[in-house]
C-alpha cells in the first residue's frame, strides 16, 4: 500500500479546498464553511463536482473514510491530501464550523 499524503488541521492553507466525505447527517450537524460535501461513496460519481484545488484536502469524522477517498483520488491522478484526525481534530482545535440546521454547529 503506498502511503497517503497527510496534513493536521493546523498545516491547512487558509484557502485550502475542502472535500468532506461524511453523511448527509453528519455534514448538516456541523461542516467547515466553504468545503465541498460529496458523501464517499458518491465521489467516484461526482469528481465534476470536487473542489478546485490542487491539492483537495479531504475530511470525515476522524480521518479513516477521507484517507480512502485520498488514495482514491491520488490513484485518479487528483492530488489530495487527507486531514488527520478529521472533523474531531478541526472541533478539538476551536477552529470555526457552521451547520445546516441553524443549531451549533457539532461533530456527530
Amino acid at each position: 500500500m503506498t502511503s497517503i499524503p497527510q496534513a493536521s488541521v493546523d498545516q491547512l492553507p487558509a484557502d485550502a479546498a475542502i472535500l468532506d466525505v461524511r453523511e448527509d447527517d453528519e455534514w448538516q450537524a456541523g461542516h467547515i464553511d466553504g468545503a465541498v460535501h460529496i458523501p464517499l461513496t458518491d465521489v467516484p460519481q461526482r469528481l465534476s463536482e470536487l473542489p478546485e484545488g490542487d491539492p483537495i484536502y479531504v475530511v470525515c469524522r476522524s480521518g479513516g473514510r477521507s484517507a480512502r477517498a485520498t488514495e482514491f483520488l491520488n490513484s485518479s491522478g487528483i492530488e489530495a491530501v487527507n486531514v488527520d484526525g478529521g472533523m474531531r481534530a478541526w472541533e478539538a482545535s476551536g477552529k470555526p464550523m457552521t451547520s445546516g440546521s441553524g443549531a451549533k454547529p457539532t461533530v456527530i
